[in-house]
């Protein structure tokens, strides 16, 4: 199944946002068709752990979420590369920036300037700010959105706090909620319309829980490290050969865990007897609970707990859980081969979505820059020599 499959997106975006929005869309199965200025193009192109695919401008950050699209080169502060884009525009049915507020404006592209080309055309902004707002103009990585959402003051615990959350989620949240707007305004029966997406926003509506506490319960958040703030026995705990996840937040659950543990004592404990009193007492409790986890293996414990319904988990590492079997067997990693200038396969993550139990995925390798510069631009009328003198005018 394929929901968005018929579905034409001009994505003008770079980094990281705005390209793992698109690249979500691809795999629902939109056409992506990826601009790019001449030369350099996406600035992911040249980022990553591996310099030899940065020097080839297919860096890591670049193949990680540009598979099944298109490329072309598009110079949008030239007249004729202006005229190209509109004529694009027609033909598509998104348009997906992630520019700060008024660049597009300034270009002479605005949402109301192409509407007049295309009036059904949905445009998605997504920005660190939004397009208003005393703080609209500011640069904005997800570092700095991180912070100012108030995310780093609680990641962490007392000795390390503030902490920076060790992904760009921020980055990443902001495009899965362009994602969402952009596959809902093309199901929308009365067309076009502007999308404003604010990195920020987009961050601090799903810290819910978090904020929540303080705006109704008055409750300022802060950092508790590995301990889970809504309940008690919920957090790491230290078994015989490393870190335990255990999430007793029911009652039931907590009394499970207890009699399993052979601490019936401490159900009757008045410090322990509900949920508000334990989480008064949380540390108490970690380190009895502790006396007794430490005396078997993480795998151990994994296995008897949620044999008696008590949520458990070990913690892994990154190459821990990409061999587990629950991830290899759903197939959410998928080989690329065969992909121009590079001498070896990739892996990369698929969408996370299953539709009728199967996982939809891009039909194309991550794009050279300019890759489709010549059937795209054919599909406009252009013949080869125009093509040709295009390039050399530095216009593609």
């Amino acid at each position: 199944m394929k929901p968005l499959k018929g579905k034409r997106v001009l994505d003008l975006t770079n980094v990281l946002a705005g390209p793992f929005c698109t690249y979500q869309l691809a795999n629902l199965g939109a056409e992506v068709l990826k601009v790019e200025t001449p030369v350099k193009g996406d600035l992911a192109r040249n980022l990553g752990a591996d310099p030899d695919l940065n020097s080839k401008g297919m860096g890591i950050s670049f193949l990680a979420q540009n598979s099944g699209k298109k490329s072309i080169t598009l110079n949008l502060k030239s007249t004729k590369g202006k005229i190209l884009f509109r004529k694009l525009v027609n033909e598509y049915d998104a348009v997906v920036e992630n520019f700060r507020p008024g660049v597009m404006d300034r270009l002479g592209l605005s949402y109301d300037s192409l509407k007049k080309d295309n009036i059904n055309l949905i445009y998605c902004a997504i920005t660190g700010f939004g397009q208003d707002g005393p703080l609209s103009q500011n640069p904005a990585y997800d570092q700095i959105i991180q912070g100012l959402s108030g995310v780093m003051t609680i990641t962490g615990d007392a000795r390390n706090n503030p902490y920076r959350v060790g992904y760009p989620i921020s980055d990443t949240i902001g495009g899965l909620t362009a994602a969402m707007a952009i596959s809902a305004a093309l199901n929308n029966p009365k067309g076009g319309s502007f999308i404003d997406v604010s990195m920020l926003e987009a961050t601090l509506v799903t810290m819910g829980w978090v904020i929540s506490n303080y705006l109704m319960g008055g409750v300022i958040p802060k950092a508790q490290g590995n301990e889970n703030f809504t309940s008690s026995p919920s957090g790491s705990f230290q078994a015989k050969d490393g870190l335990l996840n255990i999430a007793a937040n029911k009652d039931e659950q907590w009394e499970l865990l207890a009699n399993h543990l052979g601490r019936r004592d401490l159900i009757e404990n008045p410090d322990f007897s509900n949920r508000e009193v334990r989480k008064k007492n949380r540390l108490r409790l970690k380190a009895e609970l502790e006396t007794i986890l430490t005396t078997k293996l993480v795998k151990e414990w994994v296995d008897e707990l949620n044999e008696i319904s008590v949520p458990a988990g070990p913690v892994l590492s990154i190459p821990e859980i990409l061999r587990h079997s629950q991830i290899t067997e759903r197939g959410l990693l998928e080989t690329l081969k065969n992909i121009p200038g590079l001498e070896k396969n990739i892996d990369i993550l698929k969408t996370a979505v299953l539709f009728d139990g199967g996982r939809d995925q891009v039909d194309s390798n991550p794009p050279l820059l300019g890759e489709d510069n010549i059937s795209v631009y054919s599909n406009l009328g252009l013949n080869y020599e125009e093509i040709k003198e295009l390039k050399k005018e530095g216009v593609i």
